[in-house]
């Protein structure tokens, strides 16, 4: 046997064994983050199964985990209920863009401009903190009963925490960067593009993960409350299961509510963490 094929032999070997190491770490990372998911939601079921055996509340009331989960497997065969997640998540989708567009200008225009911060930097504070529910009777009497009185207020509901982000981001800019893109010839728009936005990412970045958040309580306070003929939704699905006592349906549907909120959250967070593997500020373990 040469030398050549021995040690391309022992390369081989050396291959095979740097691949398994890798799926092993793969699989450890995952097992690191799935194992804590596992045991909360067991935790969570024990304690609901014990609550409703105390026998505080009747079946009707409080369904347990097995009625609640039966119920929700036989609306996930039925086309009704892809159409009412089809209509919430257009609406979300939709009114959480122009929420997005919204944002970006009022954000980009407050944090350059001085007297437009002094005039609105507050107010756009003021209308983060107002709570969505108390925008519908003002957006019912607008546009009536109608998608626009939902979109109106998820918007509103949005977009502040957008804009503040983007200005949060803004303000923390480093001055030697803004120097060097002036130094670089960048006019206005130019140092926008190339200079403050990228240097604003995280915090806006931020912002969005917290407008999407405010988007979705807004719009599911308002299916519950705007109700439109012909188009269901996961509110309809909600308002109606309640007023029919039907508690595994109700909290069937909450439970489809809070699982499309941690995986637009998981999407937010791995965007923020591709962003600091970029940033060389996250270490691969």
């Amino acid at each position: 046997m040469s030398v050549d094929t021995h040690a391309r032999q022992i390369a081989g070997l050396d291959a095979l064994e740097l691949a398994a190491d890798q799926r092993a770490g793969v699989a450890k990372r995952v097992w690191a983050r799935v194992w804590p998911m596992l045991t909360a939601i067991a935790l969570v079921l024990a304690v609901w199964e014990l609550v409703v055996l105390s026998g505080r509340w009747p079946e009707y009331v409080f369904a347990g985990p097995i009625t609640t989960f039966q119920d929700l497997w036989v609306k996930l065969g039925e086309a009704e209920f892809y159409q009412a997640l089809g209509t919430t998540m257009r609406r979300a989708v939709s009114g959480f863009a122009l929420a997005v567009l919204v944002g970006l200008v009022v954000g980009a225009a407050v944090s350059r401009i001085r007297i437009l911060r002094a005039a609105f930097g507050s107010l756009i504070t003021g209308l983060q903190t107002m709570p969505s529910i108390a925008w519908f009777p003002f957006a019912i009497l607008l546009f009536g009963l109608t998608e626009n009185a939902i979109q109106f207020v998820v918007i509103l509901g949005a977009a502040p925490s957008i804009a503040n982000g983007l200005i949060s981001g803004v303000d923390y800019t480093p001055p030697l960067l803004l120097r060097a893109g002036h130094v670089l010839g960048f006019k206005r728009l130019q140092l926008y593009r190339h200079v403050i936005l990228p240097a604003s990412l995280p915090s806006f970045l931020a912002g969005l993960k917290q407008g999407w958040a405010f988007a979705w309580r807004s719009l599911m306070a308002g299916e519950l409350m705007v109700i439109i003929a012909y188009q269901s939704s996961l509110g309809e699905h909600l308002a109606y299961a309640r007023e029919l006592n039907d508690s595994p349906g109700l909290i069937g549907t909450m439970i489809v509510i809070l699982v499309i909120g941690i995986v637009i959250d998981m999407l937010f967070e791995g965007a923020d963490n591709a962003l600091r593997r970029r940033w060389g500020l996250r270490q691969e373990r």
